[in-house]
C-alpha cells in the first residue's frame, strides 16, 4: 500500500532512538538526538527549505522566505520536538499496522498485549482508519515523530507549489520530554512572530491551556542495623520513604482526576534502608494551588526531618513550566486560526486543557505566543500508542490551511507595523 508522504516519513524518523536522558545536563542531553537533527536538516535543504541551521544545542532551524507581495505577512513558526518519552523502551521500534480497522482486538506484535476497545473504548471511533501501532514492547514515538512528519510534509508541499504564502519558520528540537530544551530555544534567531507547537493529541484538538509544573524529589538518608538490634538505632529508608507518599492526598493522583484537576504523581522510586528516594511530578492549572501543592511537599520534608534528623530528608523542588493561557488570550486569532484549519480539514474543533506541557507553553512565556495542535497520536509514553493516518493527513491540511490564513493577515500586519 502506498502511503502519503507523512507516513513514510514518519515511518522511517520512529526508527531511530531519540530518547532524551534525565541523568544528563547538557542539552542535548543525549546524543542521538543530535544525530537526528543532522538528518533532518539534510532532508530540510533536500525539500526546498532555506537557511537551514543546526546549533550548539541541537535544535534545528529552517524558513521558506516570503512569496513576493506577502513580506508583510506575520512571520509563522511551526515547531515539534525530536527526543521521545522515558516511560517505555524507546529503541528497536517495529511498529504495526492495521489497514481498515474494524473494531476489533488488535495484537500487539508477539508482546501478548494488545489494543482492546473494552480498554481503549476511543479505537472505535477509528473503524475504518489505517492505524500505527507498537509491537507491544516499546512506545511509538508519534509524540512527536509525527509532528515533525507532518510539519516536513506540508513544507514539502508548499516549496513544491506555486500558492504565495508568507514567511514560514520551522523548528525542531530536543529535550522536550524532559522539560529543558525550550530554554536554550533561540527566539530571535528562529525568526516567527507567532508559532503553533504540533505535539500529541486527537488531530481536531486545540490547546493552550497548561498546567504548571514542578519536579519533586525527596532524597532519604536512613541508618543501616541489624534488625535484631535496630531499636533506637536503625533508621530505614524506605519507610520513611512510605510515610512520605502516604501524606499526600490520595484523591490527588493522575489516575484519579481529569480536566484542570492538579495531581501529584510519584512516577519513580527506588532505595533500601540506608538510601531512598521519591521523584514527583507536580501539576496544576491554578497557579494558587499549584504554589500550595509545593508548599506541602516542604512541610512533608520538615515533618521527617523533625522527626528523623534534619539530615534525613532533602527535597529537590524545581519549576518546570507554566500556564501559557495568559499569554494566549492577548491574540485570540490564532486560536480562531486554528479552529478554521480543523474545520478545513473535515473535523469539529475542540478546545482541551493540555494535562501536561509543550514547547509552547515555555516559549508562549518567553515572547513567542505558541498554543498546541494535535498530531493525531493516542496513548503516547507507552506501549499502547497507535496513531491513525487519516488523522496525520488531516493535520497536514490543517497546517496548509494556517499557512493561508496568515497570508491573509498582510493587510492587517502592515496597518500595525
Amino acid at each position: 500500500m502506498k502511503f502519503p508522504g507523512e507516513v513514510e516519513r514518519f515511518l522511517k524518523y520512529v526508527k531511530i532512538d531519540t530518547q532524551s536522558s534525565e541523568e544528563s545536563k547538557g542539552c542535548p542531553s543525549t546524543e542521538k538526538q543530535r544525530v537526528f537533527a543532522a538528518m533532518l536538516a539534510e532532508e530540510m535543504r533536500s525539500i526546498g527549505i532555506q537557511n537551514v541551521r543546526i546549533s550548539e544545542n541541537a535544535f534545528v532551524f529552517g524558513c521558506l522566505p516570503a512569496s513576493p507581495g506577502y513580506e508583510e505577512c506575520p512571520v509563522l513558526g511551526l515547531i515539534a520536538h525530536m527526543d521521545t518519552a522515558l516511560e517505555a523502551p524507546g529503541g528497536c521500534l517495529h511498529p504495526g499496522m492495521v489497514e481498515k480497522y474494524d473494531g476489533s482486538v488488535i495484537p500487539l506484535g508477539q508482546s501478548g498485549k494488545t489494543l482492546d476497545p473494552v480498554l481503549f473504548p476511543e479505537l472505535l471511533k477509528f473503524k475504518g482508519h489505517t492505524l500505527i501501532t507498537t509491537d507491544g514492547t516499546t512506545l511509538l514515538g508519534a509524540d512527536d515523530k509525527a509532528g515533525i512528519a507532518e510539519i516536513m510534509t506540508a513544507a514539502e508541499k508548499l516549496a513544491a507549489s506555486e500558492e504565495p504564502h508568507g514567511k514560514i519558520c520551522f523548528g525542531f528540537t530536543p529535550d522536550e520530554e524532559i522539560g529543558q530544551g525550550a530554554q536554550y530555544f533561540d527566539i530571535a534567531d528562529f525568526g516567527a512572530d507567532f508559532a503553533y507547537t504540533v505535539d500529541g493529541g486527537a488531530c481536531n484538538e486545540i490547546e493552550y491551556q497548561n498546567f504548571n509544573a514542578a519536579s519533586g524529589t525527596f532524597v532519604i538518608q536512613g541508618r543501616s542495623i541489624h534488625p535484631g538490634s535496630a531499636k533506637g538505632l536503625m533508621v530505614n529508608a524506605c519507610g520513611i520513604a512510605v510515610e512520605i507518599a502516604s501524606m499526600l492526598p490520595a484523591d490527588q493522583k493522575p489516575e484519579k482526576t481529569e480536566g484542570k484537576e492538579g495531581f501529584f504523581h510519584l512516577y519513580q522510586m527506588e532505595g533500601d534502608v540506608n538510601s531512598a528516594s521519591l521523584k514527583y511530578l507536580v501539576r496544576d492549572h491554578d497557579n494558587t494551588e499549584f504554589e500550595r501543592k509545593k508548599a506541602l511537599l516542604r512541610d512533608i520534608a520538615s515533618v521527617m526531618c523533625r522527626q528523623y534528623g534534619q539530615q534525613t530528608v532533602h527535597l529537590e523542588l524545581k519549576d518546570q513550566y507554566h500556564n501559557m493561557e495568559k499569554v494566549i488570550d492577548r491574540y485570540p486569532f490564532l486560536i480562531e486560526t486554528a479552529e478554521n484549519a480543523v474545520r478545513d480539514s473535515g473535523y469539529d474543533p475542540k478546545i482541551v486543557p493540555i494535562r501536561g506541557g509543550t514547547d509552547g507553553a515555555f516559549l508562549s512565556l518567553r515572547g513567542l505566543p505558541c498554543p498546541n495542535l494535535g498530531t493525531g497520536g493516542r496513548n503516547c509514553h507507552g506501549e499502547y500508542e497507535f496513531i491513525s493516518v487519516q488523522e496525520m493527513n488531516a493535520v497536514v491540511q490543517m497546517l496548509l490551511s494556517i499557512v493561508r490564513q496568515f497570508g491573509s493577515l498582510r493587510e492587517r500586519n502592515r496597518e500595525n507595523r
